[in-house]
């Protein structure tokens, strides 16, 4: 097995000095996470690792020496150096240096016990495994199904060990965060970010964040204890706020502002990411919904939409009159069953004739109305989308109730015509067993049975022609409302800040790792340059998205097409948790 260097690049120009790192014994990999300058006392070195390990949980130790030859290396200086093995033991003990003015790399490992072909020399047993130690620091490890091919024999890490390495370096974040130019009595060198101020600027928003976050996770538990009051728990305003898209993504986004500004620290990065997508998402949704707010009170938009809508639902009520009007007559050249036709047309009629008058009753109101729904968009546009999606519903309920009237017609005769049919056949459908019997019949039973089939066989077409007509018009205003809530769903789950760091800094979602040969010599350790592999687009939104309260389709094609065929009420879009019929 070949011993594996992480080295990290950061301290390819380092002084001489200590390595300070991890030993991995199950992968035979040293982390190396930082190099200790000269001068140093031993002592301080140990209490600097031991402080570390407390706080990190991490078994930091020194690993070995690190020597850069700028300049021709002095006899003392090599002695001391292979004197430190005796002060900080440790097996193995590496030996790095870079050879003066070229890019030579030589490593020895002492100690390490591996097998070895005769005549072959040590640096072929070791490898040198070059990485970005602030990219490793702040990336997240997704393990893949297989990691790529390094073309390196032994140099192929599992994915357990790759996790181990990110893990050593996300835990060790505490090293970094001593100055490399620090004047204490231990100087390292290791990644460090710069920008000091930056740093006390969010330090102050974190200190300020605290109060804030309980201001308003007071405010809002206040919201939803008012929220499940008794008094909007009673019959008709529950029945109608479990019905109201706006009432469920209000409530949705009250879950969504309580689970941001939780004053408690995120367990792990999951929690975290999610958190930080969420916070985008709201931000997009308000963003977006001031936008529209802006547009709609600009230029009287809302006075013009008040008074073109009362115009446009007299049309739509015209366009029924005259659909009502031909299916009256001989639609497509049909011989309908007049009396039956003409009782359901007038029955249709009259129901157009009471929403006209509704909708010229409320015409005053409108305007005021749209302006204060308008303001709901200052809480995002979701809650937009979903007011507009209850106000298409209201503002065609008079087609949901001839669909509802067609459906359960249809529904009966399709159930009067299967159960007498049935009959026919000498069978009855037993409702104790849930299944069809054998029963016998007498002749009154199958002459009345005879007329009842006859006539529901002749009043069936004008029926399933009405049904077939109110059905397809309420399937149109379905897909219009499944298609706002698909929107409310997208952006109320898309992973915004995810997708925005695979964007913009790729290596913070890790898929994996790839190595490219840098030397590859006889007699010098082998050098290989670590690469993030970024985590595909799909991938981050598969993993990062964001549950929702949206609806989603109930039924399947094949059942969908049963239920219109049967006569069966079909709900295609439902909010999550209502009950399924």
């Amino acid at each position: 097995m070949v011993l594996k260097a992480f080295f990290p690049t950061c301290c390819t120009s380092a002084d001489s000095g200590l390595l300070v790192g991890r030993w991995v014994p199950e992968q035979s990999s040293a982390v190396i996470l930082a190099v200790v300058h000269f001068p140093f006392i031993p002592i301080q070195v140990k209490e600097l690792l031991a402080q570390v390990q407390q706080t990190s949980q991490v078994g930091l130790a020194v690993l070995g020496t690190w020597c850069h030859r700028r300049q021709e290396p002095e006899e003392s200086l090599g002695r001391f150096l292979e004197g430190l093995g005796a002060i900080f033991s440790h097996e193995p003990w590496l030996q790095l240096c870079r050879e003066k003015g070229s890019k030579l790399w030589s490593c020895k490992a002492t100690g390490w016990q591996a097998p070895t072909s005769p005549g072959a020399p040590s640096e072929d047993q070791v490898m040198i495994i070059f990485y970005d130690q602030r990219k490793v620091l702040l990336s997240q490890l997704h393990p893949p199904a297989a990691l790529p091919d390094c073309q390196a024999g032994d140099a192929m890490a599992s994915a357990t060990g790759l996790a181990a390495i990110f893990d050593t370096v996300a835990r060790s974040e505490v090293l970094f965060q001593s100055d490399r130019f620090d004047e204490g009595p231990v100087r390292l060198s290791h990644w460090q970010s710069e920008g000091v101020e930056a740093s006390i600027l969010v330090e102050v928003a974190k200190w300020a964040s605290g109060p804030i976050c309980l201001l308003l996770t007071y405010l809002l538990s206040l919201v939803s204890a008012a929220s499940t009051c008794r008094f909007f728990n009673l019959w008709p305003l529950s029945f109608i706020w479990s019905k109201l898209s706006t009432c469920e993504q209000l409530r949705y986004r009250l879950e969504q502002l309580t689970f941001i500004f939780n004053p408690q620290k995120a367990e792990n990065p999951s929690q975290l990411m999610r958190k930080a997508n969420m916070f985008v998402s709201v931000l997009l949704d308000v963003a977006l919904g001031l936008t529209l707010l802006s547009w709609l009170h600009g230029k009287d938009r809302i006075e013009q939409l008040a008074d073109a809508l009362v115009p446009v639902a007299d049309r739509v009520a015209e366009e029924l009159q005259h659909l009502l009007q031909w299916l009256m007559g001989a639609p497509a050249g049909l011989k309908m069953n007049r009396a039956l036709d003409q009782v359901l047309g007038r029955f249709f009629l009259y129901h157009i004739h009471l929403w006209i008058s509704y909708i010229h009753l409320m015409s005053p109101f409108i305007e005021r109305i749209l302006w204060h729904m308008g303001l709901s968009a200052c809480l995002g546009l979701t809650v937009a989308l979903s007011i507009l999606s209850d106000i298409i519903a209201l503002l065609t309920f008079h087609i949901y109730c001839f669909y509802v009237y067609g459906a359960r017609l249809y529904c009966l005769k399709i159930c009067g015509l299967s159960s007498l049919w049935r009959l026919f056949r000498g069978k009855k459908w037993n409702v104790l067993r849930q299944r069809v019997d054998s029963c016998s019949y007498d002749l009154d039973q199958l002459f009345i049975g005879t007329l009842l089939f006859t006539i529901l066989v002749f009043l069936l077409p004008t029926t399933a022609l009405y049904y077939l007509v109110f059905t397809l018009l309420r399937l149109l205003v379905v897909t219009v409302q499944g298609l706002i809530h698909l929107l409310v769903d997208l952006i109320n789950s898309l992973p915004l800040y995810a997708l925005g760091l695979r964007l913009c800094r790729p290596y913070r979602l890790a898929a994996g790792v790839k190595f490219r040969v840098l030397e590859h010599e006889a007699g010098r350790p082998l050098r290989l340059l670590m690469q993030i592999n970024p985590l595909p687009y799909g991938r981050v939104v598969h993993i990062y998205r964001l549950p929702s309260c949206g609806c989603h389709p109930k039924h399947s094609w094949s059942s969908l097409c049963r239920k219109l065929f049967f006569g069966e009420l079909i709900y295609p879009w439902r909010q999550r948790g209502d009950k399924q019929d």
